[in-house]
C-alpha cells in the first residue's frame, strides 16, 4: 500500500468502533470503489467543522455562528425547560428523544467521573449545570446516567454539589429507573439488573 493510503488507514483506525480491517475497507471503498464519494464527504466534514459546535445551555450539537448557539431542543419554546435530563453523552440524548416519553431538556456531560481514566469534574460539563439551578432554571433534575461504579459516583458528586436556587430552594433530583428489559425474564439478568428492578419497583394497579 502506498504512504498516503496508510496515512488515511492509520486516521480512520483512530475513529471509534473501526478496527484495523474496517478502517482498511473504508479507505478502499472510498478511494478505489467509490472514489466519486470522495468530494462529497470531505465537503460535508469541513462544513460541520466549520459550523457545528457545542450548545452554550445544554452542551447538545448546535449550529450556528459565536459561542451562544443553542441546539434546537433548547431552542424549542414548546419544551418544559424546568424539568432536565441529565446524560453521559449525546447518543444518549438522542436514544431518550428517541423513545417519545420525555418532552423536557437536557444536559449532556460529556463523559463520567472516572479517576482511574483521569476524569475528574473539570473534565466534564458540570459548571453550567450547576449555574442553570442557581438561576433557577430546572425544578427537577432527572439523572440518566449508567448503572455503574463511575455513574452512581456522578449522580452522588452532582447532588452533593447542587447549589441552592436563586430562590433558597434545592432542586428536585431523581434517578431514571433500571431494570429488567421488555421480554427479559429474571433467570438471565444480572444482579445489579435485578438489583435495580426491585429497588424501582411500582405499586401494580
Amino acid at each position: 500500500m502506498t504512504p498516503a493510503f496508510e496515512k488515511l488507514q492509520r486516521q480512520l483506525k483512530q475513529l471509534p468502533g473501526l478496527g484495523f480491517r474496517s478502517a482498511e475497507r473504508i479507505a478502499l471503498h472510498l478511494l478505489v470503489e467509490k472514489p466519486e464519494q470522495l468530494p462529497g464527504l470531505v465537503g460535508a466534514l469541513e462544513e460541520a467543522s466549520r459550523s457545528v459546535r457545542r450548545c452554550a445551555r445544554c452542551g447538545n450539537l448546535a449550529e450556528g455562528d459565536g459561542d451562544e448557539a443553542l441546539c434546537p431542543i433548547c431552542a424549542d419554546d414548546r419544551r418544559d425547560h424546568s424539568v432536565v435530563c441529565v446524560v453521559e453523552h449525546v447518543p444518549d440524548l438522542v436514544a431518550m428523544e428517541r423513545s417519545g416519553a420525555y418532552r423536557g431538556v437536557y444536559h449532556v456531560l460529556h463523559g463520567k467521573l472516572s479517576p482511574i481514566s483521569g476524569v475528574g469534574p473539570e473534565q466534564l460539563n458540570f459548571a453550567p449545570l450547576l449555574e442553570r439551578v442557581k438561576n433557577g432554571e430546572a425544578r427537577e433534575l432527572i439523572l440518566a446516567l449508567s448503572n455503574d461504579v463511575e455513574g452512581e459516583a456522578t449522580c452522588h458528586y452532582i447532588t452533593q454539589h447542587l447549589p441552592a436556587t436563586d430562590g433558597a430552594e434545592i432542586v428536585k433530583t431523581t434517578r431514571i429507573g433500571f431494570g429488567l428489559p421488555s421480554g427479559g425474564g429474571v433467570l438471565y439478568a444480572d444482579s445489579i439488573t435485578l438489583k435495580s428492578a426491585l429497588e424501582g419497583r411500582r405499586e401494580y394497579l
